[in-house]
């Protein structure tokens, strides 16, 4: 009786608090906001691609203080915040800024089920933006350093025999101080950059694994043998265990595949069907971790049939191809905010909303600028069905927000070949996160193209860093530079940039040819806008009728230029973003800015316009 009531104290002091959570500020949000449950935020499973079927979420309220940077544990907090909102954000409930010279400290205590007494117990955080240090009970396990990846710790060690575990996590992000990745954050938002985003901003959950067990999956498919390249990583294996694949189409299994530990598997798919926008079809997988015949640890992932590349047609231009056809690939600039949860989607369903209605536009594809979503985004996108051109965040020294380029680019030539000269900590920095990046979406079918800079925004040693990401993955295109410096003859694309209208202002018959943004087309909309002054566009007009005829021009023009070379172009963009205004639809997501009839017809004629 003691333990029930003890545990029904807690329960109902957590309903209380959750009670008292509300959303901080007074600015715009979307209709997801009001389904945010405080008590359980963003309840889904976090990591489709490799996933286990117990876990326990510790999203929620935490306690959090916000104190000068180098200080020891807080004795005290200044309040609540709800995890995985950043601090900055309405979500969070707290809305204040933190800043290079203070740190942020979360605190919260948590229960392990009874069952997973025999367990290892690991603690993951899906994304802490961007130095983050961890306590379990008053004990220091372990750093993490990069604001768009995930890491875990084994606290089997730490954790006692007592309900409640303690949990405590220091966090420090100079934003545009610094040099670290951190795409489009300022600490003075305007134009085309955005406010600041700290701490913890995806699911932090706990999982018990066995003493030995599966830590990733590495998959690539085949498309001309009907197979996958898996390879399986594990902690603890033995040269004497077995890994084994079983792929599955729609639930009956098709084909098995074995390897000792450290051997790369070929897994059969012999139903032999293609992933593309037309036909998303994703094979599953079930991976175990088998050991004198008894199965220690049991993963499930998916995987896709697709191929991506490219190849010179009959008039001599090189094309985009997927599965050995030529396609134009037409999307929009994503760059993935939100006005109440800023760098996170309120729930799910918000989060899944945007890539359906870019879909449903008639777009195929999204360029995912300067940040990395959540497993679950791509998760998505390989469901629903749409090409992905991932972003590595843009950090170091950018352009400003008034638009001023530092001393590297004195003119607005993204062509005179001079490079940044990183000191070798950022360099560092930027090349442990972008093979995390890598990582993190090997598998994910959805991802057809990596560009590691964008508009010379910290770009430096470029032929390196593209021959190096092309040689750590062969089976995607490389973007080396998005309307950035094109002086190397490096990557699989030249990327021009022309705003508003597109244009074709270079040509390098040696690649393929992309249009990497163009449009920005802006409607100020009353009612639905992050500032009432300032507001950002290339082009404005005043209603959506307006707006939906210059998008048509622009696109009819685009029409006639995928004839003379270009191959995939990419559209400014999703939404608006705090002062930008150029989006299709508005930052909160409740007005769609142009006819939508009249662009998803001309859009599926752009996306149509080599098929053969």
């Amino acid at each position: 009786m003691k333990n029930l009531f003890v545990y029904l104290c807690v329960c109902c002091g957590f309903t209380m608090q959750a009670q008292s959570w509300k959303p901080a500020g007074d600015k715009i949000t979307t209709v997801w906001a009001e389904k945010v449950d405080p008590a359980n935020p963003l309840p889904d499973y976090p990591r489709p691609i490799l996933a286990r079927t117990r876990w326990r979420s510790l999203n929620g309220l935490w306690d959090y203080a916000i104190a000068p940077r180098g200080g020891t544990i807080p004795q005290t907090y200044d309040g609540k915040i709800l995890v995985p909102f950043a601090v900055e954000s309405a979500l969070s409930g707290v809305q204040k800024t933190v800043g290079e010279a203070h740190e942020l400290w979360y605190h919260r205590t948590f229960s392990l089920p009874p069952e997973w007494k025999n367990n290892r117990v690991l603690l993951n955080f899906g994304a802490v933006d961007w130095k983050a240090d961890v306590w379990i009970n008053g004990i220091k396990i372990g750093s993490h350093t990069g604001g768009f990846t995930p890491f875990s710790f084994d606290i089997s060690p730490y954790v006692g025999n007592d309900s409640n575990q303690t949990l405590t996590v220091r966090v420090f992000d100079p934003a545009d101080k610094g040099y670290q990745p951190r795409g489009k954050q300022v600490d003075s938002p305007g134009g085309i950059h955005y406010t600041s985003v700290t701490g913890i901003w995806q699911t932090v959950w706990v999982e018990p694994v066995n003493a030995d067990f599966i830590t990733s999956v590495k998959t690539v498919p085949n498309c001309a043998g009907n197979n996958f390249s898996m390879a399986v990583e594990t902690d603890g294996s033995r040269s004497s265990d077995i890994i084994e694949v079983k792929v599955i189409d729609r639930g009956s299994v098709i084909s098995t595949a074995k390897a000792i530990p450290g051997q790369a598997l070929i897994a059969a798919a012999t139903s032999a069907k293609r992933w593309s926008p037309e036909s998303p079809f994703l094979y599953s997988f079930e991976i175990s971790l088998i050991r004198n015949g008894i199965v220690i640890d049991t993963v499930t992932s998916y995987g896709a049939l697709r191929k991506i590349s490219t190849k010179r047609d009959e008039s001599g231009i090189v094309r985009l191809q997927l599965n050995d056809h030529d396609q134009f690939q037409f999307g929009l600039l994503d760059q993935g905010w939100w006005p109440d949860g800023l760098y996170t989607a309120p729930t799910d369903e918000a989060l899944l909303f945007d890539i359906k209605k870019t879909k449903d536009l008639g777009f195929n594809l999204i360029r995912k600028h300067v940040k990395v979503e959540p497993a679950r985004w791509y998760y998505h996108c390989d469901r629903e069905g749409v090409l992905v051109w991932q972003d590595m965040p843009s950090g170091d020294r950018l352009v400003s927000s008034r638009g001023e380029r530092t001393p590297q680019w004195q003119t607005r030539n993204f062509y005179s070949g001079v490079e940044l000269q990183r000191s070798q900590a950022s360099e560092e920095d930027f090349r442990r996160e972008w093979k995390d990046i890598m990582d993190l979406l090997y598998s994910n079918p959805c991802v057809v193209m990596w560009v590691p800079f964008n508009e010379a925004w910290g770009q430096f040693k470029t032929a390196d860093i593209a021959e190096w990401t092309k040689t750590y993955d062969p089976s995607r295109l490389v973007n080396s530079a998005s309307g950035g410096n094109h002086y190397q003859s490096v990557g699989d694309i030249t990327d021009t940039h022309k705003y508003p209208e597109p244009d074709f202002p270079m040509f390098d018959g040696s690649k393929a040819s992309v249009l990497g943004e163009y449009g920005g087309i802006a409607l100020v909309l009353d009612g639905h806008l992050w500032s009432k002054e300032k507001n950002f566009g290339y082009i404005q007009y005043k209603t959506a009728d307006e707006v939906t005829d210059a998008y048509i021009t622009f696109a009819e023009k685009l029409k006639k230029m995928i004839t003379a070379g270009f191959t995939a172009a990419i559209y400014t963009q999703t939404t608006d973003v705090e002062v930008e205004v150029n989006g299709l639809m508005t930052y909160d997501r409740k007005v769609v800015k142009v006819n939508e009839d009249r662009v998803r017809t001309i859009n599926r004629e752009v996306c149509a316009s080599l098929n053969r």
